[in-house]
C-alpha cells in the first residue's frame, strides 16, 4: 500500500507558558517539524524552548494574535499545519486521526477539533463550551488568517472543511492570576478591533454585556453545573466583556482629546 501521507508543520505562539508547554511540546513529536513563535517570555518559556532538539524557536514582538499566527505561518517550511495552542495537547487517538487527514488525497483542505476543556486537571463539562470547536488542521495554500480579527483569529479557507472526531486536550486554566490576564487581555484587544471597525461605547453595553455573558454561560449554558469552576469561569469571562467596553470608552476619549487638540 503506497502512503500518501504529507509532512506536517506544527505551530504554536507562546508568552509565559511554562508549565503547559512541555506536554504541548511532548504531544506533537511526529510532526515533521516544530515551529514556536515567542513573544519574548520572562518564564523561562524560551529557555526551555530553545534547548529543545526538536524545536525551532524564533521570538517576535506581539502586536495581535493575528499579525502573531500570520507571522508563524509563513516560517512553516510544509503544507499541512497543525496549529496549536501552547496550553493544548494531541491525544494519542487525535494524532492518529491528523496522521490519517494530512494526505495528498485528503477529502478536506482544512479540519475543525472539538475540545475538551481542562480546568487545572479537572474536566469542565459545561460553561458555553459544549460546542466549541476550532480549526487546528489545514493546508496553508488553502488558508490565511482574516487580518480583521485581531483576537479570537478567524481562519479563511478556500475549499470544504471536515471535523475530527477526537477531541483535544485544553488545559485552559492554570491559575486564577493567569485566566484573569488572558481575559483582560482579550478585553482590550476585542476593545481595539472594535474602536477599528468605528463601533461607539455606550454606558448600556458596559453594564448589559458582561451580565449577559455570565448569565448566558453559567444559567443557559449549564456552568452552574461545573460547581465552583463554573463560577470561576464565567465570572473571569464576564470580566473580559466588563473590560472590553471599558477599554472602548477609553479608546473613544482618547480619540476626541486627539481630534480636539488638531484643531487647538
Amino acid at each position: 500500500m503506497i502512503d500518501k501521507s504529507e509532512k506536517i508543520s506544527a505551530l504554536i505562539i507562546t508568552y509565559n507558558e511554562m508549565g503547559y508547554i512541555e506536554k504541548c511540546i511532548d504531544s506533537i513529536q511526529f510532526a515533521d517539524e516544530i515551529i514556536v513563535v515567542d513573544s519574548y517570555s520572562t518564564d523561562g518559556t524560551y529557555e526551555y524552548l530553545n534547548n529543545h532538539p526538536k524545536v525551532r524557536v524564533i521570538q517576535n514582538e506581539f502586536d495581535n494574535y493575528t499579525a502573531q499566527k500570520s507571522f508563524a505561518l509563513k516560517q512553516a517550511s510544509h503544507d499541512w499545519i497543525l496549529f496549536l495552542d501552547a496550553d493544548e495537547v494531541v491525544t494519542d487517538k487525535l494524532r492518529n486521526e491528523i496522521k490519517c487527514k494530512a494526505k495528498k488525497d485528503s477529502e478536506h483542505c482544512a479540519y475543525w477539533f472539538y475540545r475538551k476543556f481542562m480546568f487545572k486537571n479537572s474536566r469542565l463539562r459545561f460553561s458555553g463550551w459544549q460546542t466549541d470547536k476550532n480549526y487546528r488542521l489545514f493546508r496553508k495554500s488553502k488558508a490565511q488568517f482574516c487580518k480583521e480579527k485581531i483576537v479570537h483569529e478567524t481562519l479563511i479557507v478556500k475549499g470544504t472543511s471536515g471535523i475530527l472526531k477526537q477531541k483535544l486536550m485544553h488545559f485552559c486554566y492554570k491559575n486564577y492570576e493567569d485566566y484573569k490576564f488572558k481575559m483582560l487581555r482579550y478585553g482590550r484587544l476585542k476593545a481595539k478591533e472594535a474602536h477599528q471597525k468605528n463601533k461607539k461605547f455606550n454606558y448600556l453595553l458596559l453594564v448589559f454585556k458582561p451580565f449577559w455573558k455570565f448569565f448566558n454561560h453559567y444559567i443557559i449554558r449549564l456552568g452552574i453545573l461545573d460547581g465552583k469552576k463554573g463560577i470561576t469561569i464565567c465570572y473571569l469571562n464576564a470580566l473580559g466583556d466588563f473590560e472590553r467596553y471599558k477599554e472602548l470608552k477609553r479608546l473613544g476619549k482618547k480619540e476626541k482629546m486627539a481630534y480636539f487638540l488638531v484643531k487647538s
